[in-house]
């Protein structure tokens, strides 16, 4: 068998990954098989060993393919789990701006895995997108709420969310622990419920501490969802969330007006 070869040349081993990623794509091996060894791949395509290993090592960086020591390289056992992001009312009276926690959860329970999640609170001098998207000076004070979930203990998403100080203060979101109910229970309760949202959707690669943090290889980008929410008198709150794209998809509900 030949490997195919795109419009412009490419290095022989990356045009063997991206076969190999094709026959994966297909479902020809399903998540957790063994791929085949070095010396059937090598056999199947007629290359050297050493092109077979640069092609597995850009699929094991692009998080498709695992390495056992002693045992072997498998598919990825878990696969993309559907994160709804916004979607209309499930029913009459219910918020399409659900709260994330309930979320999170539910899709955990769904696929059968297991959400946790660690919690900080930090006040820091806002960035200078944030401060805009606040209406504040860059530099100013800002509340972050930060949560680190994870799924079946594998690092999942970064989620954390910016506040005023003013709005902050003398509220439960002070407090270094996470709110029964969600934020979204405070906001409410001081007359800030949040109304509509607008994310800002952009794909990066991590920085160091990112990729340490999410245990993801060199050529795995980061999905970033910028959200801001308003109420009746401007900004609530930033909340940027950080996912790795080789465990995550992110779902968008859309409804006609009066449905």
């Amino acid at each position: 068998m030949t490997i195919p070869r795109a419009g412009v040349p490419a290095p022989k081993y990356q045009r063997l990954a991206s076969d190999l990623r094709r026959r994966i794509e297909s479902g020809e091996w399903q998540g957790g098989a063994q791929l085949p060894v070095e010396t059937e791949l090598e056999l199947h395509y007629g290359v050297a060993r050493n092109t077979v290993r640069l092609a597995v090592d850009v699929l094991v960086n692009e998080g498709r393919l695992v390495r056992l020591q002693g045992k072997g390289t498998y598919l990825k056992q878990q696969p993309l789990l559907d994160h709804r992001v916004f979607g209309p009312p499930a029913a009459a009276g219910s918020d399409c701006l659900d709260a994330p926690t309930r979320v999170y959860a539910e899709e955990a329970a769904a696929a059968g895995r297991r959400l946790a999640a660690d919690f900080e609170m930090l006040v820091v001098r806002a960035r200078s997108d944030i401060a805009d998207l606040l209406g504040l000076r860059p530099g100013e004070a800002v509340v972050v709420r930060r949560q680190l979930r994870l799924m079946d203990r594998e690092p999942y998403s970064i989620e954390e969310s910016h506040y005023r100080a003013g709005l902050a203060a003398g509220t439960p979101l002070m407090e270094p622990e996470a709110v029964p109910g969600g934020d979204e229970t405070v906001l409410a309760a001081i007359g800030r419920a949040e109304r509509t949202a607008v994310d800002h959707l952009v794909a990066r690669m991590p920085g160091p501490e990112e990729a340490a943090w999410f245990e993801i290889g060199p050529g795995v980008p980061l999905l970033v969802q910028t959200r801001v929410t308003r109420d009746h008198r401007g900004p609530v709150r930033v909340v940027e969330t950080r996912y790795a794209a080789d465990r995550c998809r992110l779902l968008y509900g859309l409804a006609a007006p009066g449905r």
